[in-house]
């Protein structure tokens, strides 16, 4: 999963499409799990806590602070829960 999310946040960097192996959002993996309910938010919620770690990370290598911290973790996140 945090793979999938690591490489929806590089796409988010690079402004790059990827073919056909197209990370999932939560969103769609919780559709594919066919989760509803307390279930569909818990895995929603988790799957939003990994992104957010994920996305800090990222914008930690990048050395980036600040609105464009802000704007670039709002936006990778906002991504991968889809």
């Amino acid at each position: 999963m945090l793979k999938h999310l690591v490489l929806v946040c590089s796409l988010a960097l690079t402004g790059a499409a990827m073919a056909q192996d197209k990370p999932q959002t939560c969103k769609a993996s919780a559709a594919e799990k066919k989760l509803s309910g307390a279930a569909k938010t818990s895995h929603l919620k988790k799957c939003e806590q990994d992104a957010k770690a994920v996305c800090e990370a990222a914008s930690k290598e990048k050395k980036l602070s600040g609105a464009a911290k802000t704007s670039f973790e709002k936006k990778c996140v906002k991504d991968a829960v889809g």
